[in-house]
């Protein structure tokens, strides 16, 4: 099976793919808004986002200092695209599976008590 256009091997892991996910949703988003959102540790969603920052799929926007110091993340517009074929491959994929799983019998039922 040939992998459909649009597929992209950096967002479909799942914590980055849920990251992405959640920012398409939005316009902007507090690092520990997403943090929260998908149960990750902060470092842990820093290495995400740096690895989606360095291929230009994110920018982020750091305000204030110390304590009061605020993330904020978005979407690029190119990762936003990036996003949406890959979203759009993932259905490829799956409805390129469909005819085989409707294909695919039933399993087999016991009665149970036969042979009484």
């Amino acid at each position: 099976m040939s992998i459909p256009a649009g597929f992209d091997e950096l967002i479909h892991p799942a914590t980055r793919l849920s990251v992405v996910a959640l920012l398409a949703a939005t316009e902007w988003a507090d690092f520990a808004f997403v943090r929260d959102s998908l149960s990750l540790s902060d470092s842990a969603l820093s290495k995400q986002l740096h690895t989606l920052e360095e291929a230009g799929y994110l920018e982020l926007h750091k305000e204030g200092g110390g304590r009061k110091r605020r993330t904020r993340v978005r979407l690029t517009d190119h990762g936003r695209t990036a996003f949406e074929g890959h979203v759009a491959a993932l259905r490829a994929i799956v409805e390129g599976a469909g005819p085989a799983v409707a294909e695919t019998p039933p399993p087999l039922r016991h009665e149970s008590g036969a042979g009484r």
